[in-house]
């Protein structure tokens, strides 16, 4: 059966609902707060609560936000290949939701933020699992090689998913040069894509992706309530949002990323995959916390009651 071997970072978010941010040196009061298991772990829980097996190779620290996110892990049926970290615990990130559901991030990394040759080297991969790789990972020195490296090393016809993040380095760093012909799935946000691209329009954004990535790559790029874009081969399709009240957009993204490649694993066309990653991530707007990706009966539900 296919898995989504997951080399991201699962973090603690401090979830805060506000009003608005306040002016640099200012004060407001949250109306809502919480711990929450985030990062990587948005995306590996959107995948599993839609059928697909997911082991996590990352690591996890010895403390009380690493306790949290095993737990979390655990909870979902996540697989993790590694041990506990010792000397360090898992990293915390400060997540505010203003009202309007825009969603800013302060993040501090911890033992999630290393990865060696020695830690990848004993992984087993097996025929139809699909690889998934986080843009904040080639930020951290003391990872993105190995886990570049490693990569490369694989069998071709595994598909290796990427989502840049708002962070990725640009398209001619040594690391990226190496990593975008090996990659067959590209999901990211519109923004990240202009931003990457340095292009003004999605059109010329796919257009300079499509001539980057391998020549059958599958690209995707979400567009807020407008649904997303999906291109192969130079013929892009606009794939139509679901109209919903948004409360909180954090992690609708990695909703859409884990449904998407769940419904890929499960046999679903691209652009059928899509429609499903669409309901799922206007569901998960609706909703305050990162991890909050439905089921996919919910996403049956959306897609029939449309």
């Amino acid at each position: 059966m296919p898995r989504l071997l997951h080399s991201g970072q699962v973090i603690v978010d401090l979830v805060m609902a506000v009003d608005r941010l306040p002016a640099s040196g200012g004060d407001v009061l949250a109306d809502s707060a919480s711990f929450e298991v985030g990062g990587g772990f948005n995306v590996m829980a959107a995948a599993a609560r839609n059928g697909l097996p997911v082991v996590y190779l990352g690591r996890h620290g010895q403390g009380r936000f690493g306790d949290l996110a095993r737990q979390a892990m655990q909870a979902e049926g996540i697989r993790m290949s590694l041990e506990c970290s010792p000397g360090a615990d898992t990293g915390l990130c400060v997540a505010l939701t203003e009202s309007s559901a825009e969603r800013t991030f302060i993040s501090h990394i911890g033992a999630e933020g290393e990865l060696s040759a020695e830690d990848l080297a004993h992984v087993t991969v097996a025929p139809g699992d699909y690889l998934y790789v986080s843009g904040y990972s080639l930020l951290q020195a003391s990872k993105a090689q190995a886990l570049v490296d490693w990569l490369l090393t694989l069998p071709r016809e595994l598909p290796l998913m990427f989502d840049p993040g708002p962070l990725a380095a640009s398209a001619d760093s040594p690391l990226m040069a190496a990593l975008l012909p090996r990659i067959d799935i590209w999901s990211s946000n519109r923004a990240e894509a202009l931003q990457f691209t340095s292009a003004s329009e999605i059109g010329a954004a796919l257009q300079q992706l499509g001539s980057w990535l391998s020549p059958s790559a599958l690209l995707v790029l979400r567009d807020a309530a407008r649904g997303c874009w999906v291109s192969q081969r130079g013929q892009a399709v606009q794939v139509p949002g679901f109209k919903v009240e948004a409360l909180d957009s954090n992690g609708a993204g990695d909703t859409h990323a884990g449904v998407f490649v769940a419904a890929l694993a499960a046999g679903h066309e691209p652009l059928a995959a899509a429609r499903r990653a669409n309901a799922a991530a206007a569901l998960a707007v609706t909703r305050r916390g990162p991890a909050t990706a439905p089921g996919s009966a919910e996403v049956e539900a959306m897609l029939l009651a449309q």
